[in-house]
């Protein structure tokens, strides 16, 4: 059986536009310092969260109100053995309506339970997707998670 990559999702009442606007405003939900942009095609931010991770993405697909694909161009996590797993995986959050709301259906392509962060990774998306982007798309603020 394949190695599965990590899932979550989440349903508002907003409207696609306002979700995928609030996704592309990461320094918002995704906590730690972020320096670059991330609304345009080809555009490139750094990810940093104290000394334990650190990641570069570019927006590698963008369609407005539908998808958003960064792929992972470097990374450094220092609490695993392979500090570079993270590096060519894609983190993709793809927008939909179903029965008048909006889900967001996200996925990080290539975080597989194989990689050793997977647990400690899949954790903190599930915490910064259901915890802090949803507060951030149903009430204008992301919250802190860790």
């Amino acid at each position: 059986m394949a190695q599965s990559d990590f899932t979550t999702a989440l349903i508002v009442d907003q409207s696609p536009k306002h979700v995928f606007e609030a996704i592309n405003n990461v320094s918002a939900w995704w906590q730690g310092e972020i320096k670059g942009n991330s609304s345009n095609i080809n555009d490139e931010f750094d990810y940093r969260m104290e000394d334990l991770h650190f990641s570069k993405q570019k927006v590698v697909e963008l369609i407005p109100n539908k998808k958003i694909v960064w792929l992972i161009t470097d990374s450094k996590l220092t609490f695993t053995k392979s500090k570079i797993e993270w590096t060519g995986t894609k983190v993709c959050f793809e927008i939909s309506e179903v029965n008048n709301k909006t889900q967001v259906q996200f996925t990080h392509i290539g975080l597989v339970p194989t990689f050793e962060c997977y647990g400690d990774c899949s954790n903190g998306w599930t915490q910064l997707i259901q915890k802090s982007l949803f507060s951030l798309i149903t009430k204008g603020n992301g919250v802190k998670v860790f």
